[in-house]
């Protein structure tokens, strides 16, 4: 099995090197692939913060990356998790970071804006608590 980084998962979705997304289609497509989760955080932040694809796309993408044949995901339940969180309007990190957590009994944040709030909302467990004094 190969891992792979970040840059071929950013040429194969991107195709902004024509080359390259070749070769990283040529890698993906002969199977037995390995990803990290913390490519995909990565990846995530990559396409949405420096290709700046809209956030529909990113999560599509990620979607696709993890169903494809021969492609094995680290922690594929979590990922799962995280990216229908992400789809109910969780940060992908906060949404990982959540899933990763499952065994906890909660999860402190200082994000009490938008992060607490919205796991609140959601009814996610464990709770995301506000750590105050």
């Amino acid at each position: 099995m190969r891992a792979v980084d970040t840059n071929v998962l950013v040429r194969y979705y991107l195709r902004d090197d024509p080359a390259q997304a070749r070769l990283a289609e040529k890698a993906l497509s002969a199977g037995d692939i390995f990803v990290p989760k913390t490519v995909l955080l990565e990846l995530e932040w990559v396409l949405r913060s420096v290709a700046e694809q809209p956030a529909g796309k990113v999560l599509d993408c990620l979607g696709h990356l993890i169903a494809l044949p021969g492609v094995t995901v680290e922690d594929h339940d979590q990922i799962e998790t995280a990216l229908r969180h992400c789809r109910q309007g969780v940060d992908f990190a906060d949404a990982l970071h959540h899933a990763a957590s499952h065994a906890c009994t909660e999860l402190l944040t200082f994000d009490d804006r938008r992060y607490v709030r919205r796991a609140a909302r959601l009814g996610l467990k464990p709770p995301v608590r506000l750590l105050a004094s």
